[in-house]
């Protein structure tokens, strides 16, 4: 017969002495770090919010404190852990996308017989200057004249340029452009498919001076004037390339520069490269072209990228969107030959096994967590947390991720202007995610015993500005654990409102928005 109060009693017992929180706010007396944890995660923010978090000895996989960890959340940029994890053991630390100039055709003195191909395998990096060393080359080898057509050559990647569940509204903006094979990037943070639009003001009533980086061919409807200091908009109409420019800049004043994305990337590089070549003094003689390269043409021109464990760095230290969603269709080529989001995420999922992780526990349809169809636990972040440390490309992963406090715009990343002057302060390593609703924190972080932890907090649906105090009282509380140390008055502090931009919330990650 089975004694139910005692066997409830020793379960009760059980859970005190392996210091666990399966949910709720109630404080454990006999796992301090637990009843802590309760208490930041009452706030009242979170009433009626969803809230996952689990912490792991990084080194044994002890549990240390689980609510919801197995519950599923939307996870915001949280996602690029796996997509990295995944793509580093898929494509390799050492993978590198190849920008290419081929032809079937012979040169004859300054001329090249046929048609010139301009070939994307998908390389996030690729700048105005990466195009025109392109054609400086070719113009090195004494070509002069292509008798044939520029024929821009995408394909190594579908045609499907968003991806599924993410909002038609954030089309025009930087963080939600389109992947393509062939693509370009403003500068160095390499957000590839955008451009940076410079609003300067001119002279006293004259209209303000807008220049593109790069100099691609976008239709600009220019209202912005020079005289006050009422601030200027920049916006792409959605599914074109016309964008509009308004408002008013002070006489002297700052430039203002907006970054969004274009539309179909590939034609706008085709465009680009086409003046390149003339710059180079090239001339093609025939129309721009947009199809597959012949397996017969021969490579003339060959630009490199850096390799994917420099990539990491912009990766996930600003939390770039477009590097994810290259990977992913990157490793479905590699794996099946088709250059999709399902291939890539088909070749994702075979790898979580080796991560540590189940890809049934699941939902996965991008590789930045844009999509709002996502939905990924707090168990299996830390699962692949914990494996990751494993591996032989850990140290250039974790070296990328944002570290809090340091104030360095590249080192810091996401986290450069959180925790400081506390425990966690050059001592968290852990990726952000935000998006309305959402926000998120998962990594590593080493205890005032030295131990080392691994964590995970997702939290979903609250209606308050976003709760990233939280996620920081969390973080420093397990920074400055101590056995059998108790921090009772650790509270999360009071997070300020959103700001407005445009007609949406800026809640979104910071490097989105330029700011860090």
């Amino acid at each position: 017969m089975i004694r139910w109060p005692r066997l409830l009693a020793l379960l009760a017992s059980l859970s005190l002495v392996l210091g666990l929180s399966t949910g709720g706010a109630t404080a454990l007396d006999a796992n301090p770090l637990a009843a802590d944890l309760d208490r930041i995660l009452s706030d009242s923010r979170l009433s009626g919010a969803n809230v996952g978090l689990v912490v792991k000895d990084a080194e044994t996989g002890e549990l240390i404190y689980t609510r919801s960890g197995s519950s599923r959340f939307q996870p915001g940029s949280n996602a690029k852990l796996v997509t990295s994890a995944a793509a580093l053991d898929s494509l390799g630390a050492d993978h590198r996308w190849s920008t290419q100039l081929r032809s079937t055709a012979a040169v004859q003195g300054t001329v090249l017989n046929g048609d010139l191909f301009l070939r994307g395998t998908g390389d996030p990096t690729m700048l105005a200057a990466d195009y025109d060393d392109l054609a400086a080359k070719l113009a090195a080898t004494g070509v002069r004249t292509v008798s044939g057509a520029l024929v821009a050559d995408d394909s190594w990647f579908d045609s499907v340029p968003l991806g599924t569940g993410w909002a038609w509204d954030d089309e025009p903006y930087y963080f939600s452009a389109q992947t393509s094979a062939l693509t370009i990037a403003p500068d160095v943070d390499f957000d590839a498919g955008s451009v940076a639009v410079k609003v300067s003001p001119g002279a006293q009533g004259q209209p303000a001076v807008v220049t593109l980086t790069p100099p691609l061919d976008l239709t600009i409807n220019n209202t912005a004037t020079t005289g006050s200091a009422d601030g200027v908009f920049v916006h792409r109409t959605h599914g074109t390339n016309v964008v509009s420019v308004g408002g008013s800049l002070a006489v002297g004043g700052q430039p203002y520069t907006e970054y969004i994305s274009v539309n179909d990337p590939t034609t706008l590089v085709a465009g680009l490269f086409r003046k390149s070549l003339q710059s180079h003094g090239i001339t093609v003689t025939g129309g721009t072209q947009f199809r597959e390269t012949p397996s017969s043409a021969q490579v003339l021109v060959d630009h490199q990228s850096m390799p994917l464990r420099e990539l990491l760095v912009t990766f996930l230290k600003l939390s770039n969107n477009m590097h994810a969603e290259m990977l992913i269709k990157s490793m479905g080529r590699k794996a099946s030959g088709e250059g999709s989001w399902a291939a890539g995420i088909r070749e994702l999922e075979a790898r979580l096994p080796g991560l540590g992780a189940d890809p049934l526990t699941m939902n996965l349809f991008d590789g930045s967590g844009l999509s709002r169809m996502d939905l990924l636990s707090p168990d299996l972040f830390v699962s692949v947390l914990r494996a990751a440390r494993t591996k032989s490309w850990f140290q250039p992963w974790y070296d990328a991720l944002p570290i809090a406090a340091v104030q360095d715009r590249i080192a810091g990343g996401t986290l450069r202007n959180r925790m400081i002057g506390t425990a966690a302060a050059n001592n968290l390593h852990a990726k952000t995610g935000s998006m309305t609703g959402v926000t998120a924190l998962s990594g590593y972080v080493t205890n005032a015993d030295g131990r080392k932890l691994v964590f995970s907090l997702l939290q979903n649906n609250f209606v308050s500005g976003p709760p990233k105090d939280i996620e920081d009282a969390v973080a420093v509380r397990l920074a400055s654990d101590k056995a059998g140390q108790s921090q009772p008055k650790i509270q999360a502090r009071q997070q300020p409102a959103p700001v407005e931009k445009g007609n949406r919330l800026d809640d979104m990650e910071c490097s989105w928005r330029k700011a860090c």
